[in-house]
């Protein structure tokens, strides 16, 4: 079974990552970007603009897909997440929903947290932040 989730890949005009740090599984105690599941009759960029509000008080404007990537989920199932570009269009950055934290991190203060796996590798990967 495949789970549909999307991301959101939110940089400041000073190039920092918008984050989370996950308050429940998957990823609880991991810092990833905004995201979670598409729910039934929403389409992706109304799920991204959720999802991040409910995280991280943020409202944005979804722009285009950066990349696709699966991850698995509980019970054999996968998760399939589609990342998009976002910018912030107003609101005030504090965690909620499932976060317990949020904070903007620049690409090079990544290494100092713990995040999910894969999530450098992939960002890099699609051009997102540069290679250290």
């Amino acid at each position: 079974m495949r789970v549909n989730c999307v991301g959101a890949i939110v940089l400041d005009d000073s190039g920092r990552l918008l984050l989370v740090l996950r308050g429940r599984p998957p990823g609880e105690g991991l810092w990833s970007i905004p995201g979670g599941r598409v729910e039934p009759g929403e389409s992706d960029h109304e799920a991204v603009a959720r999802e991040v509000l409910e995280e991280t008080g943020l409202t944005v404007a979804p722009g285009p897909l950066a990349g696709t990537v699966d991850r698995p989920a509980p019970g054999g199932a996968v998760y399939e997440i589609r990342d998009y570009l976002a910018v912030v269009t107003g609101g005030t950055l504090a965690a909620g929903d499932d976060a317990v934290d949020a904070r903007w991190v620049t690409p090079a203060g990544l290494a100092a947290l713990p995040v999910v796996p894969g999530l450098v590798d992939t960002l890099t990967g699609w051009g997102v932040i540069a290679p250290r």
